[in-house]
């Protein structure tokens, strides 16, 4: 839907077929994020993305995400990337920390290999708060994801 006469606008594309995709999920509050990850592959089946092109890997927490995400990105198997995880709030400035250095960890694995990867990495006051969100998160993680990787193959394609 174009919103300006004689102004090329690019569509969100969230077909899913022929993409490979990575999940790389925390381990650290297990049962939010394996709710994450059932939301998020489901997800990609039903945009298209075949089961064999959907590879999962785990890493023990959030913080450990960026390294794995980079690792990843930078094999060159993968059009797109997702990072899953659940931080949620303690006692401790921890939470903080975590869910700060997580995120721009994340951000700067993608700028620095220009593969594009989906933050859903839930970060909440409480368990009840991510047990409600960590369905649609994880949906809107591989959409994100989908959406990014076809945006940024129009820019690779001739004019």
């Amino acid at each position: 839907m174009a919103r300006f006469e004689n102004i090329l606008e690019f569509d969100p594309d969230l077909n899913g077929t022929g993409l490979t995709v990575g999940i790389a999920m925390s381990r650290f509050n297990q049962d939010i994020c394996e709710g994450l990850l059932s939301a998020c592959a489901a997800e990609f089946q039903r945009l298209g993305v075949a089961k064999q092109d959907i590879v999962i890997c785990t890493a023990p927490g959030a913080l450990e995400l960026p390294l794995l995400l980079k690792t990843m990105a930078q094999s060159g198997r993968f059009d797109a990337l997702v990072a899953l995880g659940a931080v949620v709030r303690g006692e401790t400035y921890h939470f903080e920390v975590v869910s700060n250095e997580s995120a721009r960890g994340i951000t700067d694995a993608q700028l620095q290999t220009g593969i594009p990867i989906a933050n859903g990495v839930l970060t909440t006051e409480d368990d009840d708060q991510a047990l409600v969100r960590m369905a649609v998160k994880g949906a809107e993680a591989a959409q994100a994801a989908i959406e990014m990787a076809r945006l940024l193959a129009r820019f690779k394609a001739p004019k």
